[in-house]
């Protein structure tokens, strides 16, 4: 699907012009945004992080002639990085207990947001949001200068070079310049450091991930090349496309790279081993770590406090760099205004035509960086109450009437075009795991932890019910009966752990829990996996509902409350299957409620669903290289039961690649997981990551801090406030009356700006929304003829094509047509056979019998009793279908139908029925160019035979004797007579005798002569 082209790095037009004396910024255009502190996310908050560093060098000669306060060392802000709890790699404060980590800071919390004391201040308009980044250096400090999406307000962060190890200081200017204002910042900072080679510029990127330490000097991570995917609410989700890693050292690059000692670049190449430019997107004004749910009440909140916007609140369980954001929270007073959060799993998004009417579908799915490893490296749940392979898919379907989140007139952020329905997956809740050491595919598992009290899971739903409230429906796939007990021991085990836990629910807020054996279902002979899902996904669908926006009388607005949790052994095939048929039902009731589809099911193989289809399957297929390394073995076709020897072969490939991938790679790759989500920190005299044996401590609470943690009541373990329904903000329609008169849309949703910029020169191929392909026409069979009116063009209509493998493989080539052998006396293709004519057809009287036709026999599915006679044979076509039943009393009671009879009876009596040649006359069949060959070859005429009746007329004497010379049988053939010398092989052999290669012999011949 076409995404568009990949971005670079944007233009230079931000640099300065010449060097000019810096004025005074204007009272109005700062920030009087209150200095925030603290977290809310699993990275707890030091006392220590905002400690003043002041460093003298050429830099100082802007600040000296500055007046504003913002650069001073007030400003200024160090980070230490430290990790989160004690574990291997923790700090010198942490193993000596001066860090206190409770449990509200690791368990389960959501955003990044920092907590302020009293009510939240409005943080105004931010007409300062940041698109466009340019870094420029002198030997001792970066300068990042930001600009808005108009290019006409500017920000400038400076960033320390010569900062002791272990430190960062930034410094964030809170002024909103113009362009003429920050050229002559720069052109001042410039002349303030001739004596060291000035400002440069070093070049232009389009967002800050954040900055990590290994041993060394801090780096910074840029993204220099985006790519647009997708368009909601008329804000732009990109694909992050290049990153480059910023050294924050004085010297040069190239001595720097030269210096470096050995650990430093192993852990530069571990960090590499994470491909930054496959799966990471971001947003600049669009909140993708949440719902549209969430991001909707959220904004509506605000709305109604008299807030233009609400603040920033990330969900710190999808924001994959959260730990290269630390020091930029710790040390800016507006982190996020600089900084991008980043999420990792899958972002798709096309567009459906429904008569003229565009609906844009677009599927997110976002992996949570908790517990976050390889397939057989990260099983079950860890104690803090993270599972592996915890995954939040959304669906958005919107109707593109209008482009933003608001209704026209005041109604801010009630658009009724919009709707959105959640579902999770994750690993089983339970302490298992799994021994990859030996080379069998499918290792045993191991219960390696009994909880009684189940303490990890109860965590793990309390954070499910904070997230999506409830009912939780937990749908369990995995196999009930085994010969060899394997996925079978989880099974009672989960089953008790959610009776357990439900002990202490209320009544309408209990989990529901539901097993189904999906593997077996799917080889069970008549077993209908689909239509069993169906019950599910509408029966879940009932419970949770599914959120549509809005605001009117005429469209009231609907939330959805709770979450169908699905999982499978690894969450990756049956899961997504299951998913796929719960999300194809919320898909149909989200059409309804736009108002292009009337009904609560849409049928497979139309338009509407293949699409539907081919986005899941894509983010299945996502979803399972992140985790097991290989695509989907087994795909919505496998359980439809579609072409299932066709995709047979592609299994056995995809399951070797997830066998190679889980032996040999995924190690290299939970190092890199480690590195980079901050679970390992270096630390003087502590293991190196590479000589740790078990990353069980990076991912778990230390045992040792067990006893001093307050812990969960075992009855009461959920949060009551977390059972509430959630429920849409009030649309308060007098809001407006309230407001100056002066105040648009713009001022609480820049939308506009983002997706259509003013004053810039484009074209409509370069316009996300025309270059967004439906891709439908892959779908589409071809149409009978052009002037034919009575095609249906509605997404809704089902389409069958004969020649496509399969609706989820339109990539396939169809199928070659094959060559049937008949027999040449059969009908003429305008008098057809019926399908039930089997039986044998009366022969005319000129007809010869042939043995080519192939009898058609019947099909029974009825099973066979002992003693009872067998029915007529299945084709041989449908014999891979006959039961185990069938097939033994076939061997035990061997018959032969009636047709076959008559067959066998006309292949023996043929050759007594042929006539015998008593005369020289042609027959009248008979063939001229045989003829020709055979008078060519004999001499002689073909009615002229010789009086004993033989050919040999036209051979000669001589030939007749070489003939009989060849054929004759020799006394001592391995005797060498000097006859033989003349023959070829023996003059070969007299040359080898000689010492010539047989090889290098030009001519076997020796007296050879060209032209001879």
């Amino acid at each position: 699907m076409d995404s568009g082209p990949v971005d670079g790095a944007p233009h230079d037009e931000g640099r300065y012009d010449a060097p000019q004396a810096r004025p005074e910024s204007p009272p109005d255009e700062r920030l009087d945004a209150p200095r925030q502190s603290g977290f809310r996310s699993a990275s707890k908050r030091r006392s220590d992080a905002t400690d003043a560093h002041t460093i003298t060098s050429g830099d100082e000669a802007h600040g000296s002639q500055s007046t504003h306060p913002s650069l001073s060392s007030e400003s200024a802000g160090s980070y230490h990085d430290e990790p989160t709890f004690v574990r291997v790699g923790a700090t010198a404060e942490e193993l000596a207990g001066k860090v206190n980590v409770d449990e509200a800071t690791i368990h389960l919390t959501e955003d990044m947001s920092r907590v302020v004391d009293g009510p939240l201040p409005d943080i105004g308009k931010r007409p300062h949001r940041i698109y466009k980044f340019t870094l420029y250096e002198t030997n001792a400090r970066y300068w990042i200068t930001g600009a808005d999406v108009r290019d006409k307000s500017f920000r400038l962060l400076r960033i320390d070079r010569t900062s002791p190890p272990g430190q960062i200081a930034i410094f964030e200017d809170e002024t909103i310049y113009d362009r003429r204002q920050m050229n002559e910042v720069l052109a001042s900072i410039d002349e303030g450091n001739l004596a060291t080679g000035g400002l440069r510029l070093k070049y232009n990127f389009w967002g800050l991930l954040g900055f990590i330490r290994f041993t060394e000097a801090y780096y910074m991570l840029v993204i220099t090349k985006r790519q647009q995917v997708a368009m909601i609410g008329g804000h732009y989700v990109y694909q992050v496309e290049g990153t480059e890693l910023v050294s924050l050292s004085t010297g040069s690059s190239s001595r720097f790279a030269r210096d470096r000692n050995p650990e430093e670049i192993r852990f530069l190449s571990i960090l590499a081993n994470l491909d930054l430019s496959k799966h990471f997107y971001f947003s600049y004004a669009y909140d993708i770590t949440h719902s549209l749910q969430h991001n909707i009440i959220r904004q509506r909140e605000a709305v109604n406090e008299g807030r233009h916007q609400a603040e920033p609140d990330f969900n710190a369980m999808f924001v994959w760099n959260s730990h290269l954001l630390r020091p930029a929270s710790a040390a800016l007073k507006h982190p996020f205004d600089w900084c991008l959060p980043i999420i990792h799993g899958f972002i798709d998004q096309a567009v459906l035509d429904i008569f003229g009417r565009s609906v844009y579908i677009t599927i997110i799915g976002r992996r949570s960086r908790f517990f976050a490893g390889a397939r057989f490296l990260k099983r079950g749940i860890n104690d803090l109450g993270y599972v592996a392979n915890d995954v939040e898919t959304e669906q958005i379907v919107a109707e593109k009437l209008t482009t933003s989140f608001h209704a026209p007139g005041s109604r801010l952020y009630a658009n009724p075009t919009y709707t959105s329905y959640v579902h999770n997956r994750g690993s089983i809740p339970l302490y298992w795991a799994q021994d990859n050491s030996g080379v069998t595919p499918k290792p045993a598992i191991d219960i390696n932890l009994n909880d009684p009290f189940y303490q990890p899971a109860a965590l793990h739903f309390d954070n499910l019910f904070e997230r999506y409230g409830c009912p939780v429906y937990v749908l369990n796939l995995i196999k009930a009966r085994e010969r060899t007990p394997r996925e079978s021991k989880l099974l009672n085990q989960f089953d008790d752990c959610v009776k357990y836990l439900n002990q202490s629910l209320p009544t309408e807020s209990k989990i529901v829990y539901k097993a189904f054996d999906m593997s077996r279902a799917s080889k069970t002979r008549g077993g209908d996996v689909i239509r069993s899902l169906e019950i599910i996904a509408e029966e879940t669908l009932n419970l949770t509902g599914f959120f549509h926006n809005g605001g009117t009388e005429s469209a009231e607005p609907q939330v959805q409350n709770g979450v169908v949790r699905t999982n499978c052994i690894d969450c990756l095939d049956r899961t997504n299957a299951a998913q796929f048929v719960i999300g194809k039902r919320a898909f149909a009731l989200q059409l309804r409620a736009l108002g292009v589809f009337d009904c609560d099911e849409i049928d497979y193989d139309t338009d509407a669903v293949n699409m539907f289809t081919h986005m899941f399957h894509d983010h299945g297929d996502t979803i399972a290289v992140q985790y097991g390394g290989s695509h989907l073995v087994n795909t919505m076709a496998t359980y439809r039961k579609l072409n299932h020897w066709q995709s047979s072969s592609r299994d056995m490939v995809e399951s070797f690649k997830r066998y190679y991938h889980n032996s040999f790679l995924d190690n290299q790759r939970q190092e890199a997981y480690n590195l980079f989500l901050g679970n390992y920190v270096w630390v003087q005299g502590q293991p190196m990551l590479w000589d740790l044996s078990t990353d069980y401590y990076l991912h778990h609470s230390n045992p040792r801090e067990w006893l001093e943690r307050s812990r969960r009541s075992y009855i009461y373990w959920f949060t009551p406030e977390f059972l509430e329904p959630r429920r849409m903000p009030p649309l308060l329609l007098n809001h407006s009356k309230e407001t100056t008169e002066d105040e648009t849309v713009a001022d609480y949703d820049e939308y506009w700006l983002e997706c259509y910029r003013p004053a810039a020169l484009s074209s409509l191929m370069k316009v996300y929304s025309y270059r967004l392909n439906s891709d439908i026409s892959r779908f589409l069979p071809d149409r009978p003829h052009p002037k034919d009116g009575r095609f249906d063009f509605s997404p809704f209509k089902v389409r069958l094509d004969p020649h496509r493998l399969s609706v989820d493989s339109p990539d396939k080539k169809p199928q070659r047509k094959g060559v049937k052998i008949v027999d040449p006396q059969d009908e003429q293709p305008g008098t057809p056979l019926l399908a039930s004519e089997d039986g044998h057809r009366p022969a005319a009287h000129d007809e010869k019998h042939g043995i080519l036709r192939e009898p058609t026999f019947e099909r029974s599915d009825a099973p066979i009793e002992m003693g009872e006679k067998w029915p007529r044979p299945a084709d041989k076509a449908q014999m891979h279908l006959w039961s185990l039943n069938q097939f033994h009393a076939q061997s035990l009671h061997p018959s032969v139908s009636d047709t076959e009879s008559r067959e066998y009876e006309r292949y023996i009596t043929h050759p007594l029925n042929l006539p015998l040649v008593v005369s020289s006359d042609l027959p009248s069949d008979a063939n001229i160019d045989y003829v020709e060959y055979v008078h060519k070859v004999s001499g002689s005429e073909f009615d002229e035979y010789d009086e004993d009746g033989s050919f040999g007329g036209g051979v000669g004497e001589q030939d007749m004797q070489h003939f009989w010379e060849f054929t004759g049988k020799k006394v001592d053939p391995l005797t060498v007579t000097e006859d033989d010398l003349a023959k070829k092989r023996y003059k070969a052999y007299n040359q080898w005798l000689r010492g010539k290669s047989l090889f290098k012999q030009s001519k076997v011949d020796p007296e050879y002569r060209p032209g001879s």
